[in-house]
């Protein structure tokens, strides 16, 4: 799949971020007493750091589950904006949007499966992981060469700096 131009790439200033698939494996970890546990790839989260530092890039999270799986990870990231339990993710994105004050012709999305087609039909850039369903690689501006939750968020985040601030970004002053 071809690269976004770096003229598209440049314009981007919210980056949403679907959580299960996305963020994650998507496997869910249950433990006796019913506690949930998903795991986050390091990488990725430096990167969402890096972007949000060096790349002027706001980042929000939409996620069809319950948000309070992610809130500890999201406040890591200094992710302020989060929207769960969402199962219309159209009308979702286009919220996000609205309240974080910035259009949809600069949003970008990344989502996995079926249920975050609405959204990735909505914005200026649609994303997927490489191991995203069929039906999502086949509707995306671009597939990553990295699986869900082993380095796909990190390889946008630099694609995104590397249209701006450049990357690796400059060396804190």
């Amino acid at each position: 799949m071809r690269r976004p131009s770096k003229t598209l790439l440049a314009r981007i200033r919210l980056l949403v971020l679907d959580v299960d698939g996305t963020l994650t494996d998507g496997r869910l970890y249950y433990g006796r007493d019913g506690e949930a546990l998903k795991a986050f790839d390091v990488r990725d989260g430096h990167g969402l750091r890096l972007l949000s530092l060096y790349g002027d890039v706001k980042l929000a999270v939409l996620t069809g589950r319950r948000p309070d799986l992610v809130m500890a990870r999201c406040k890591e990231l200094s992710i302020d904006h989060v929207v769960g339990s969402s199962r219309a993710k159209g009308p979702a994105i286009e919220e996000i949007s609205r309240a974080m004050g910035i259009p949809l012709e600069q949003t970008a999305f990344m989502g996995d499966d079926v249920n975050d087609l609405p959204a990735l039909q909505r914005v200026a850039l649609s994303l997927a992981p490489a191991d995203a369903a069929a039906e999502v690689l086949g509707a995306v501006d671009y597939v990553t060469a990295h699986d869900a939750g082993r380095g796909a968020v990190r390889e946008v985040c630099e694609l995104l700096l590397a249209s701006t601030a450049g990357w690796p970004p400059p060396e804190p002053g």
